[in-house]
């Protein structure tokens, strides 16, 4: 009888994707993918950092297992991904969980067939070199009709409120032979879209001199097949009016930008630091609308941002209304341990957080019944 595996995966589009290969690590090794967690024998909790919220239920949803644990000695429990490349939370769940087998960051992910094969009661693996991505290792689709295609990793934008620098590591740029020796294959397998990923796609090939995001846009359309490419995440101060061509001019790019603001007042994006100004924000907004007509604009919004006043998150509002996206996604600002941010004082309540949340998503909802009533 075949052994089976369930992998739970918090957080962003990436860490879909890196669950995506470790599935294909254990489907390589035999394994089948199990229907309800409590029937595999391998169980992999793939964590985020971005959130609290995130971080608590992978707490709650690995201490519920101490007892299949013990009625199961032999299953395998592994648990990965942002939050345990941080090593004061990987260091805790070690000693909070002792049934917990696997405990490794995002740096060793390419690791996992070898801590599988481990012989050692517990495996506690944690590092600093991001060097290796990770692109040898096989992968199992499940997203459908979508094939996700990793063309880098990291962050240097250091944004006050993100631990992602600190997880991910720098930028790094995959090369773009290899990516586009992924998208082939791709969509020779029937994949009808392609989703390019980072946390920063417009950042791609700075790091190695090689070819920019755009011209890698244009390599991946040149592709030979019916097929449609989208990208996430784009940062505003890097997003070029050539990018925006090649989504307004070539057939095969979605016209859909995800663009995240996170603060419509400047001295909060400043705190933040963004690196750009509302005023920035807006002229790329209106560069989109005018060389992309009916183009999906969507983004992400932080509310209760220390030092947030009202003000400032009227602001927001206004930008929101403003800008008139086709969708929105809202978060109540989150304290990371080791951020620039926890230390800063105006910490706002988190009934306040509650209440302003709750409004820009009633905004939304409103923006929303306006776009469907043809009213702009």
């Amino acid at each position: 009888m075949s052994k089976t595996y369930f992998i739970t995966t918090y957080g962003c589009q990436l860490n879909v994707h890196e669950s995506e290969k470790l599935a294909g690590v254990l489907k390589q090794r035999g394994f089948l993918p199990a229907t309800k967690l409590e029937d595999a024998d391998v169980i992999v909790f793939n964590t985020c950092a971005i959130r609290e919220g995130a971080e608590d239920r992978v707490f709650g949803n690995v201490g519920a297992l101490k007892k299949l644990k013990r009625a199961h000695k032999e299953k395998i429990i592994a648990v990965c991904g942002c939050m345990t490349q941080q090593k004061a939370k990987a260091e805790k769940l070690y000693e909070m969980f002792p049934f917990i087998d696997i405990i490794f960051g995002t740096s060793n992910l390419y690791k996992f067939e070898e801590f599988l094969d481990k012989k050692t009661k517990r495996l506690l693996a944690y590092d600093e070199d991001f060097n290796l991505l990770g692109e040898d290792m096989p992968f199992y689709r499940t997203s459908g009709e979508n094939a996700w295609v990793n063309i880098m990793q990291g962050c240097n934008n250091f944004c006050t409120y993100c631990i992602v620098p600190y997880v991910r590591g720098r930028e790094r740029s995959r090369a773009s032979a290899d990516i586009l020796k992924e998208v082939e294959k791709a969509v020779k397998d029937g994949y009808k879209l392609i989703t390019l990923l980072g946390q920063n796609v417009n950042s791609y090939g700075k790091d190695c001199g090689e070819i920019s995001f755009a011209e890698l846009l244009t390599k991946v359309s040149e592709i030979e097949g019916d097929f449609k490419i989208a990208f996430m995440t784009s940062h505003p101060k890097d997003l070029t009016s050539d990018v925006i061509d090649v989504v307004a001019n070539n057939p095969k790019l979605l016209k859909e930008i995800h663009l995240p603001v996170q603060s419509g007042s400047n001295r909060i994006l400043e705190r933040m630091n963004r690196k750009y100004t509302v005023e920035k924000y807006l002229g790329i907004i209106d560069e989109i609308k005018a060389k992309i007509p009916n183009v999906r604009i969507t983004t992400d919004i932080i509310v209760g941002f220390p030092g947030e006043t009202e003000e400032d998150f009227e602001k927001t509002c206004d930008l929101v209304r403003r800008v008139g996206y086709d969708g929105i996604f809202a978060f109540m600002y989150s304290v990371r341990e080791g951020t620039v941010a926890e230390k800063m004082d105006g910490q706002v309540p988190e009934n306040i957080k509650n209440i302003r949340v709750n409004k820009i998503l009633n905004l939304e909802k409103e923006i929303k019944g306006k776009l469907k009533n043809g009213n702009n």
